[in-house]
């Protein structure tokens, strides 16, 4: 959703962008070519990796470009390390990215086998193999329950529990083939049956939706007047925590409709530009299917 970024972030003539989820660096690359010589891209990704691969793509805009490795819930430390003090517009692109679930021994994907990894960042201790061992059946259940989504959630730990009195399950497919042999995915549905017991595991091991809650509440101190938010999600837990946070910034006050005068104290920061999600164009879900399920939002920073 490349134009549909650019579009949003309405980036002007000078200033800073923030790539908070840089990856390959594809829609920084493409937001330097789009714009004038005094706009500059701060780029944080917590996959040491991806920012190599990015420095190496961005490399003829080096002069305008500051590249870190670095999680989200830093980017207040990021960003003033890197002499940025305000910002005029902030990228997040949620989720795995396909270099991530295309290399096997990084233990994202279920169809090719790798270790049960799962580690944006591969300097950090756990794996998803880890919380499979170490976790109890209830908090596993909790996790595959309301991270996944998953309705047999306690099926799946149980049938995890009886394949690991056998052996430990440290692998993908591994993993994958427990789950194929005590759930099915609905008729003619080509989604794994798998997949969101993996998501589950992925979120958990990343820690990714307390993630984006910290760094969406500290880019309220770093945006700048009328700069923006544009965030796209792929599923459902994440784009409601985006949904979430844009209404309530956006209400500010929350003191009971009755109360004469504000008391709270909380002004409204931001004002919402899009009431419903943006979707990706048919053009583009043809040419990369994993942009089927993204939902793009977007707000902008108010001062009141």
């Amino acid at each position: 959703m490349k134009n549909e970024v650019l579009h949003y972030l309405n980036i002007h003539m000078e200033g800073v962008i923030v790539d908070g989820t840089l990856g390959d660096g594809g829609h920084t690359e493409f937001i330097l070519k789009n714009t004038g010589p005094k706009i500059r891209v701060l780029g944080i990704d917590r996959d040491l990796s991806a920012v190599d691969r990015a420095k190496e793509r961005l490399r003829p805009f080096k002069h305008r470009t500051k590249l870190v490795h670095g999680s989200l819930e830093n980017l207040q430390d990021l960003a003033g390390q890197s002499g940025v003090t305000k910002i005029n517009g902030l990228l997040l692109d949620f989720g795995v990215s396909s270099p991530q679930l295309d290399t096997p021994e990084r233990g994202f994907s279920i169809r090719n086998d790798g270790p049960l990894d799962m580690r944006m960042d591969s300097s950090q201790t756990t794996t998803a193999a880890n919380l499979l061992e170490k976790l109890k059946d209830a908090e596993l259940i909790s996790i595959i329950k309301n991270f996944g989504e998953e309705r047999f959630a306690k099926k799946i730990v149980r049938a995890i529990r009886r394949e690991q009195e056998k052996k430990p399950v440290i692998t993908t497919s591994h993993l994958s083939n427990i789950i194929s042999g005590v759930v099915r995915s609905p008729k003619y549905s080509r989604i794994h049956p798998a997949t969101k017991t993996f998501q589950a595991l992925r979120i958990a091991v990343n820690n990714e939706l307390e993630q984006i809650k910290v760094v969406l509440n500290d880019a309220i101190n770093l945006l700048d007047a009328s700069a923006r938010i544009v965030a796209i999600s792929f599923h459902s837990l994440e784009d409601r925590l985006v949904k979430t946070f844009f209404r309530q910034e956006e209400k500010g006050c929350t003191c009971p409709p009755k109360t004469p005068i504000c008391i709270c104290g909380n002004k409204r920061t931001l004002k919402i530009l899009t009431r419903r999600p943006i979707y990706p164009s048919e053009e583009e879900v043809a040419l990369n299917p994993r942009s089927v399920s993204a939902k793009l939002r977007v707000a902008e920073r108010v001062y009141v």
